[in-house]
């Protein structure tokens, strides 16, 4: 008989974006040390999710274990352009090191990383061997940022041979279905709403099920989805940009939730994007005064 999984509810609140839930069911006795530092690994990622990065800074000193240093290396990473370049240079520094190099967690981190630098050949230096659903998962997020969806179906048949009902093989299946298009969209629906109903109802899995309604040209459902999504987490950067994306469709005013995306989050893709439209609009009018 398989041991108990002591962090399955710490684990999969985790994949799902239920953070907090996460947290609240961290407190597990019995486990192994090797559990201890995977239970604290994740705890301090979702205090990253949940936007406490200074106090995962404090929390994780340095005789730490190399997976919660990877983690507090994200958080200074995602603290400010300040701490950015010293956090990919201690990075590459340590996955250069033969000792700890090959920790599935500092390679996670990496490829994490390496995903927001758009920097796709060099996440995959670190992630492409897989070893865990979590790296296997993070493999089939890049090959769509590539448009390598035959490579991400590849990630995701491994993942299916691996466990077929595991989260992350679900998110996966969705992540491809909707980057793929066409029919798989409704396909991809009905994963979030499966995983809504088996787990609980999050701002990841609404957002998932609102993105397939606006491909699928159904906006109204798409905006109750967002709203319901909104009064969970507030600042979800993923949450105002599909929204404003949304109402744009919907013909309704999108700008308070572009500058509550602007302030909170300021180097998302699409405030980027319409940053750099009107950069180019105001240089073409000045063209011609």
């Amino acid at each position: 008989m398989a041991a108990p999984d002591h962090l399955f509810n710490l684990r999969n609140n985790f994949y799902l974006g239920a953070y907090q839930a996460a947290i609240n069911s961290s407190d597990v006795s019995n486990l192994s040390p090797d559990d201890v530092v995977e239970r604290d690994s994740l705890v301090h990622r979702c205090y990253i999710a949940l936007g406490q990065l200074q106090f995962v800074i404090s929390e994780i000193d340095q005789n730490a274990p190399t997976p919660l240093q990877a983690v507090k290396l994200l958080a200074l990473y995602f603290s400010g352009a300040s701490q950015k370049e010293s956090a990919i240079s201690s990075l590459k520094e340590w996955l250069a090191d033969p000792a700890i190099g090959n920790n599935p967690t500092l390679r996670l981190i990496a490829g994490t990383i390496f995903l927001h630098e758009q920097d796709f050949n060099e996440a995959l230096k670190y992630t492409n061997a897989g070893g865990t659903m979590e790296l296997h998962a993070l493999n089939v997020q890049i090959f769509i940022k590539m448009h390598r969806s035959d490579f991400a179906e590849r990630q995701l048949r491994m993942m299916q041979q691996i466990d077929e009902d595991h989260t992350l093989t679900q998110l996966a299946n969705a992540w491809l279905d909707l980057a793929v298009g066409g029919s798989k969209i409704q396909e991809a629906h009905l994963i979030f709403q499966d995983l809504s109903e088996r787990y609980q109802s999050t701002s990841l899995l609404l957002n998932g099920k609102a993105v397939c309604c606006m491909h699928m040209g159904n906006f109204d459902e798409a905006e109750t989805l967002l709203v319901e999504a909104l009064n969970k987490d507030a600042r979800d950067p993923e949450t105002l940009a599909n929204l404003v994306v949304c109402c744009l469709h919907l013909g309704k005013p999108s700008s308070k939730s572009f500058s509550q995306l602007k302030l909170s989050h300021p180097d998302h893709v699409l405030v980027k994007r319409v940053t750099t439209a009107e950069e180019s609009f105001d240089r073409a009018l000045q063209s011609f005064s």
